[in-house]
């Protein structure tokens, strides 16, 4: 297949592109990539899931199913992001933005957590009685 000017095949995807659609390399003999940034940038988000999270992308992707396309807590918006926990590094599922940020913004901490949601609730700061003019938040 010939190439046109100003183009190049990948070797990956075996697509012909312009050469705009290629990182530069400097010791290569036509100082572009071997493989498209499209092609790289998709390596470079399995090898990230896999050194990060010991996860493949199919795996993510099994995940993604099992919890029906949606974000595993908000049940709302689309899972983009692997949820995992910081101590253990074991995942736990993929959320949207908005719920991953929320669980790292609560330190991982399920006591926080239910905190959290017993402010929620409008349980947290009704104080407790405890003795004549001793007030307690509930624990």
């Amino acid at each position: 297949m010939p190439v046109p000017d100003g183009h190049k095949l990948c070797l990956k995807c075996g697509e012909v592109k312009a050469w705009s659609e290629w990182h530069r390399n400097a010791t290569a003999s036509d100082g572009l990539s071997t493989r498209c940034k499209a092609c790289r940038a998709a390596e470079g988000r399995a090898g990230h899931l896999k050194r990060t999270y010991g996860i493949t992308e199919a795996e993510r992707d099994a995940m993604v199913v099992a919890q029906r396309g949606l974000c595993a807590i908000c049940l709302d918006a689309p899972p983009a992001h692997v949820d995992h926990c910081h101590r253990t590094g074991r995942v736990r599922g993929v959320l949207c933005f908005n719920c991953n940020s929320a669980i790292g913004k609560l330190r991982d901490d399920p006591d926080v957590g239910r905190r959290a949601v017993a402010y929620l609730e409008g349980n947290l700061w009704k104080p407790i009685l405890v003795a004549p003019g001793v007030y307690q938040l509930p624990s």
